[in-house]
């Protein structure tokens, strides 16, 4: 009957997420949300709140938004299907197809609501956080599980229902041409867009600078300052003296216009799914440097001259040099490859053909 069903009707996408607020895959979801064929798709969305200055973009899309938990409490256990009745019946009401999940979390109650409503689950896997009973509980449950590296498949040894789809990015609004680069002379600039939390570990990029010594370097961080560990940069960055070289820039809803005015970009996580502010310095045509782990590797495989020791501030500052003895030419030639290759494998198209035919084969299967 479902298979009539795909014929005739659309089917209904439920995309949950906790946020637009906290992460790049936002605008992922966004981008694909926006995206998908709608003669064939139904989409709604699922959030907890519509903080950030990005929910208005999301807002736009003119799509039915939902401010519902999917997740709840584990314990106490035998509450928990009481607990979970709020999501199910929700699913089942608005009859949808399937959920798909962009949570960060190990959370399952949201996978068994799903499939208590009578709708598939899948969920994509971001983050490199893996080990606990509660994530094989997830993964499992779920329909399906869509993965961002190569290295995650090794999460799933025994899962057949898994696929890798790395992040597409839209090249048109990534696009250098849409911005005048005013360089100004003798500076190099150094720019890294972080959720400024302590698994970003941008005080290695700080400590680079400072074994530098080069007062010609200037360090935009782009990323919500106003936590614990963005005081904890602010302090190291004193501490060093490097106020004049290091500037603070808060958090902005489009990061293009300050990535175009860049030398270099840096990525010096020591955890990371796929991280798309990466991808996204790279579309821009601008030089990137990153951390030597599982997903900062996987964007640049096949730039491996690209990749610091993580943790190491003395690598990181021996590659910042050679980027400082290029000419701009040559610096413009390695962003031009750079862009070339996100076209080859970061493709926007590829990427929501993937999860077209993935949500039809999932539903075709019943």
């Amino acid at each position: 009957m479902l298979i009539d069903k795909v014929m005739n009707t659309k089917l209904k996408i439920l995309y949950t997420i906790p946020n637009f607020d906290t992460a790049g895959s936002g605008k992922v979801l966004y981008d694909l949300a926006k995206s998908l064929n709608p003669e064939k798709f139904e989409i709604s969305i699922a959030c907890k709140n519509n903080k950030g200055l990005f929910f208005k973009e999301v807002e736009a899309l003119d799509l039915p938004i939902y401010f519902i938990d999917p997740t709840v409490p584990l314990r106490p256990y035998y509450k928990l299907a009481t607990r979970i009745s709020r999501f199910k019946n929700f699913v089942k009401e608005n009859n949808f197809d399937i959920v798909h999940s962009w949570h960060w979390s190990s959370d399952w109650t949201e996978v068994l609501g799903t499939r208590w409503g009578g709708a598939k689950f899948v969920y994509t896997k971001k983050a490199m956080t893996w080990g606990n009973i509660h994530w094989k509980i997830r993964s499992y449950l779920s329909d399906f599980i869509i993965t961002v590296n190569e290295e995650m498949k090794n999460y799933f040894l025994y899962k057949k229902n898994q696929k890798l789809i790395p992040f597409g990015i839209d090249l048109k609004y990534y696009n250098p041409e849409l911005f005048l680069k005013s360089k100004q002379e003798n500076y190099f600039n150094i720019i890294t867009v972080a959720h400024l939390v302590p698994v970003k570990n941008v005080e290695v990029i700080i400590k680079a600078l400072h074994i530098l010594k080069n007062p010609m370097l200037h360090l935009d961080i782009l990323g919500d300052s106003q936590t614990e560990y963005g005081a904890l940069l602010k302090k190291k960055v004193k501490e060093l003296k490097l106020e004049d070289q290091i500037s603070f820039l808060g958090k902005h809803k489009d990061i293009r216009p300050f990535i175009s005015q860049s030398d270099l970009y840096i990525i010096s996580s020591k955890k990371e799914g796929m991280p798309i502010a990466l991808v996204e310095a790279m579309t821009m045509e601008v030089p990137v440097l990153g951390s030597n782990i599982s997903g900062i590797k996987f964007v640049l495989k096949d730039f491996q001259k690209l990749l610091f020791e993580s943790s190491n501030a003395y690598d990181l500052s021996k590659k910042i040099e050679i980027f400082l003895r290029q000419s701009e030419e040559e610096r413009k030639t390695i962003g031009k490859e750079l862009r070339n290759y996100c076209r080859s494998y970061f493709s926007l198209d590829n990427f929501i053909q993937e999860h077209e035919e993935l949500y039809l084969k999932l539903v075709e299967k019943n």
